[in-house]
């Protein structure tokens, strides 16, 4: 089903904090979706990291990842890069609930699913409410796609407000 790889570490950030989320690329409870896993990587910049293995039915073409399914990998581990940064600088217990306000994917290459992919997301610019993020992925060490996006805490009314 597309679980992540990464050797048990403990629960993942989506696991501790969103562990009711449907979300398709990030949400635990969702049986049908990618379910990834994001740790932080003990880089003082807030990094996280993931290493998810995709199925057959995830590619585009034989052997190679399907673009929608790398933005969907991309876009989701970088919300979550977003929301614990955001958390971390302000304390908080638990992160603010963020939602893709724009992001940009660059497929630089097909991406092999013969193994393991590795996410990797760190904060470039932050404002009080929202955080820019640069994120990879990588397949057997080699940048396949890169993204760049912001990601904004949501105020009460928004409906995605208590969706974790």
């Amino acid at each position: 089903m597309g679980l992540a790889s990464v050797p048990e570490r403990g629960a993942s950030i989506q696991e501790r904090y969103a562990p009711k989320s449907s979300c398709f690329g990030c949400g635990p409870a969702n049986e049908k979706g990618l379910r990834i896993r994001s740790f932080l990587s003990g880089a003082p910049d807030g990094e996280l990291v993931c290493e998810w293995t995709p199925e057959p039915h995830h590619q585009a073409f034989p052997g190679m990842l399907n673009g929608g399914i790398a933005g969907a990998l991309l876009d989701c581990h970088s919300n979550w890069t977003a929301a614990v940064y955001l958390m971390d600088r302000t304390a908080a217990d638990s992160p603010p609930c963020t939602v893709t306000a724009d992001f940009s994917v660059r497929l630089l290459r097909p991406t092999p699913i013969d193994g393991p992919l590795r996410i990797i997301a760190r904060v470039k610019e932050s404002r009080e409410d929202r955080a820019l993020i640069e994120a990879e992925l990588l397949a057997g060490g080699k940048r396949t796609a890169s993204c760049l996006g912001n990601f904004v805490a949501v105020k009460p009314g928004h409906p995605a407000y208590h969706r974790w």
